[in-house]
């Protein structure tokens, strides 16, 4: 596998929200001029743009595509937040599509409020990735790992052990990205895909692993350990 390169953090927008961004902001300057000249008084234009600016600025937010790079010098154990959000289970789980034994998992909600930007949570090679039509429960809630829509990335280390990462579609989210592909190498600080709208991942992990994070505590995506492997 070839060397890390490192570069300065750069914050861009997501191309996944380029239209979403540019028709919200012609929608919002248009609607705002229609107020502001066909109005004598003001407060609908300031009421209109005081509304829509502050969900504009969620959406910007939503869609940002954070450039990071994580400032440790061997990543060979170190399993990373694939995700900014909160944690919202660290359980010993019965794994029995994919490894058919016991894993330990580690979910991470993300929020309207989160960058929904995701990243590879290990180095490693993708053996395989998979889509999977389902529901669309509430993303924290237990059944949504199994029952939700979702995406399935396994990714086997330099030394053989395999990590699931899964993206999971919420009651809000309808789309779910993912940029890998099977038999290509893949590294930390390098994006996995996108979710629009609230959704979660769960990372696999396997017994005897070292959580380094507990529940409730907030992440940030390709910065916060949450792991080192056996």
């Amino acid at each position: 596998m070839g060397k890390r390169i490192k570069k300065i953090k750069k914050i861009r927008i997501h191309r996944e929200g380029t239209n979403t961004i540019f028709l919200g902001l012609i929608f919002i300057i248009i609607v705002a001029t229609c107020f502001w000249f066909g109005f004598d008084s003001k407060w609908p234009f300031w009421s209109f743009v005081t509304i829509f600016g502050i969900a504009y600025a969620i959406i910007l937010n939503f869609y940002q595509c954070p450039i990071r790079y994580l400032k440790v010098d061997n990543t060979n154990k170190i399993v990373v937040a694939p995700a900014d959000g909160k944690i919202v289970v660290i359980e010993e789980v019965e794994e029995r599509e994919y490894f058919h034994d016991k894993r330990i998992m580690v979910s991470i909600f993300m929020s309207l409020f989160n960058v929904h930007a995701n990243w590879f949570p290990v180095d490693g090679r993708v053996k395989f990735v998979r889509h999977q039509d389902g529901n669309y429960h509430k993303a924290w809630l237990p059944k949504a790992s199994e029952e939700n829509e979702r995406a399935d990335t396994m990714i086997e280390t330099e030394d053989g052990t395999e990590v699931l990462c899964r993206q999971i579609a919420g009651a809000m989210a309808r789309r779910i990205v993912t940029y890998a592909k099977e038999g290509e190498d893949c590294y930390i600080d390098e994006h996995l895909g996108f979710i629009k709208l609230g959704s979660r991942v769960d990372v696999f992990l396997p017994l005897g692993t070292e959580i380094l994070v507990k529940m409730g505590q907030k992440t940030v995506g390709d910065q916060t350990i949450i792991a080192r492997l056996k």
